[in-house]
């Protein structure tokens, strides 16, 4: 059992990924490997002079697994409502997890599938975002969304920080108090 089950290992969910395994969390991230990050240049990205998309994902992807984040490469076909959590399907396997965030990008169709509210985009060339509350959480209690299917700017700096920022409201859920990450520099 997984406290928290993050689909897609982009910029959103390997943030994500990283604030919650290094607040204790049980964490999978399941990753189709269609990132539109992985065609991306970035220039923009603080504290990055540049960086090709592909080297920011696997970046993102390491700093998470360093603090016992596990991934898995697979495409989630279903996710349904299990005794305690939810049970995430995928072509081959099948995990459970108290949690869930979509951190699936311009994709909704699973979303959809499993009866998430969406609504229109306003971001360019986003036709569909999930329709959440001011915390990224969707209708469905235990299913939470961040990043541009949650309808913010798909700029990498932006997801990645709305990736955290979701994380912590489901860590502090979880935690039943409100969670900070703050390091002091040793």
């Amino acid at each position: 059992m997984f406290d928290i089950a993050i689909i897609g290992a982009g910029p959103t969910g390997a943030s994500a990924a990283l604030f919650a395994a290094k607040a204790g969390k049980k964490v999978l991230v399941i990753d189709n490997d269609k990132s539109v990050t992985k065609r991306a240049w970035v220039e923009n990205h603080y504290g990055v002079m540049e960086i090709t998309g592909p080297d920011l994902v696997e970046t993102g992807k390491k700093q998470a697994a360093k603090f016992g984040a596990e991934f898995k490469e697979a495409t989630v076909e279903n996710i349904v409502k299990a005794e305690s959590g939810f049970a995430i399907q995928t072509n081959d396997q099948s995990f459970e997890s108290k949690h869930v965030i979509f951190a699936t990008g311009m994709l909704t169709d699973l979303a959809e599938k499993i009866g998430l509210h969406t609504k229109p985009g306003t971001e360019p060339r986003i036709k569909t975002i999930l329709d959440l509350d001011a915390d990224g959480k969707t209708n469905i209690e235990g299913i939470w969304g961040a990043g541009t299917v949650a309808g913010v700017s798909m700029h990498t700096i932006i997801t990645a920080g709305d990736g955290a920022r979701v994380a912590i409201n489901v860590i502090s859920e979880l935690n039943g108090e409100r969670y900070v990450d703050h390091d002091i520099m040793k």
